[in-house]
This record gives C-alpha cells, structure tokens and sequence, in this order.
C-alpha cells in the first residue's frame, strides 16, 4: 500500500473516531441532564461537559429557547452525521 493511501486511511478513522467521541459525549451529557443527581465514576460527566460546552454553547446562544427545550444537541448531532460523510469525501478524493 502506498504512503499518501496510508495517510488517507488513518486521516479517515481518525475523523470517524472524533465525530463519534463527541457524539457519544453530547449524548452522556444529554442523558446526564435529565437526571442531575446521578455522577458517574471517573469524572467522565465532567469530561462529557468539557468536551461538548464550547460546540454547544455558541448555538445555544444562536438558537431560541423552544419551550424550555435545549435543541442545540439536537443541532450539533445532526451538523456531525451530515458534516462526517462531506469531510470523508474530501479525504478520500485527497489521493
């Protein structure tokens, strides 16, 4: 196998690993909050918020507040399953 097709492999699962890393941290911090009393060993909610505030925030400062309803996970979730195939994509065709 050739190098630059090597880079493009691990340039393409690295991009998968982040975009689920921080689906899967949205998602801990989605499920967090319906039950606030709950924390889980090893910091990992403290992880999950840290790691998902400064994506969230900035939308949730864009977004109006629907009924009390936070959408922006719901935002962001979406933009990482649309944005993930698009950037794949670009690295495959990087060849």
């Amino acid at each position: 196998m050739c190098p630059t097709c090597l880079l493009v492999v691990y340039v393409a699962a690295f991009i998968d690993a982040v975009a689920n890393a921080l689906s899967l941290a949205i998602l801990v911090r989605v499920v967090l909050s319906w039950f606030p009393n709950i924390r889980l060993p090893l910091g990992i909610g403290e992880f999950a918020w840290g790691v998902s505030e400064p994506i969230l925030a900035p939308i949730r400062r864009a977004l109006p507040i629907a009924g009390g309803l936070d959408l922006s996970p719901l935002i962001v979730l979406l933009a990482i399953r649309f944005l993930e195939p698009i950037l794949l994509q670009l690295v495959a065709q990087a060849r």
